[in-house]
């Protein structure tokens, strides 16, 4: 893809390997509120959705209302005290360098709030590699395209210069419906037929095999 000049990534499930550790505080915060336990593939199905959407939609609640509120509570203090493994895949250290030393830009649109995706960047180093960034918080919930519209304002990018890059079929959707060139990785919640689905211009299933995507 020769002439992207703005790469923009998910989080979850693309970038950090932390798919365990929102299922596990899912069940603890199920439990805590005495909801009936998921699935470990239907908590999987709601990841990349903001938490209060994400969660009224896997336990059937109204979002804002006290009992969804509750969960959410619920589900924050358990992922800050969890410690289930949440390592970066893999290969994206060196991708994101990569990309950045050859005058890309690069962005993050996440499920995340901003608290969440400021401790995350803190933690991991890499900040300072992105140019922007969007939390679920800062905008409406995927697979509604506003973060992705907000990210192309502020950082002067027309849509046809940018790649949406995701696991999810809420990643992929958004950029479709801008009309921006989206890439599915096949190593997070989704599979490579769900996300076909929403017409990327690649699937990969490896780091080298995204690192080669915009040569």
């Amino acid at each position: 893809m020769q002439g992207t000049r703005l790469a923009i990534f998910d989080w979850d499930g693309t970038l950090m390997d932390s798919i365990g550790r929102i299922v596990n505080c899912v069940e603890l915060a199920a439990g805590e509120c005495g909801l009936s336990l998921p699935t470990r593939e239907q908590t999987r199905q709601i990841i990349g959705l903001s938490l209060e959407v994400g969660l009224a939609n896997l336990f059937g609640l109204t979002a804002g209302s006290a009992p969804c509120a509750r969960l959410v509570a619920s589900y924050r203090h358990h992922y800050l005290h969890d410690d289930t493994p949440s390592p970066l895949f893999a290969g994206v250290v060196d991708l994101l360098h990569e990309w950045h030393g050859r005058g890309i830009l690069l962005a993050v649109a996440t499920g995340k709030s901003r608290c969440g995706l400021d401790r995350v960047l803190e933690e991991t180093g890499l900040g300072p590699l992105f140019a922007a960034s969007r939390g679920a918080d800062e905008a409406r919930s995927k697979p509604d395209p506003l973060m992705l519209s907000q990210l192309l304002d502020e950082l002067a990018v027309p849509v046809g210069e940018a790649v949406m890059i995701g696991d999810s079929v809420h990643d992929l959707g958004m950029a479709q419906s801008l009309g921006m060139a989206r890439i599915g990785v096949t190593w997070g919640v989704h599979g490579r037929e769900r996300l076909l689905a929403h017409d990327p211009v690649a699937i990969v299933d490896t780091m080298t095999q995204l690192r080669r995507s915009l040569d």
